[in-house]
């Protein structure tokens, strides 16, 4: 079966843009609810691509990373799949999750599959 590319340049320069302007809100969001910039928490996360073996790879890499991972099809559109998993706890510094979310939308890019995001639930 041909590889059929999933996130062509032009979106992910948009995708990546997007979500290193998320991650500071966010954690805002966070430090509202009594998280600090000195806290360490694992965060989720979750990228989506359109077939198995990319999601495989992908979570194989994320996995050797130290990250607790896992893929399938994805819920609500059954042609996609979902990589999630938790990453080791990390401080809430702007700037680490920020440098984190850019590297994981790179990560993903390299595998064709798109970083969705992150969450924390703040009573981890």
């Amino acid at each position: 079966m041909q590889a059929v590319q999933f996130l062509a340049q032009s979106e992910f320069e948009k995708s990546r843009s997007i979500q290193v302007t998320t991650s500071p809100r966010t954690l805002q969001q966070l430090y509202s609810h009594g998280v600090s910039e000195h806290t360490e928490l694992k965060l989720e996360y979750f990228f989506f691509t359109n077939q198995e073996a990319k999601a495989a790879s992908l979570n194989e890499a994320l996995v050797n990373l130290g990250y607790q991972g896992s893929y399938g099809r994805a819920i609500n559109d059954n042609k996609l799949f979902v990589i999630t998993g938790w990453t080791p706890p990390m401080k809430m510094e702007v700037s680490t999750v920020t440098t984190w979310t850019e590297s994981m939308c790179d990560l993903g890019f390299e595998f064709d599959t798109e970083f969705d995001g992150w969450g924390k639930n703040p009573s981890q």
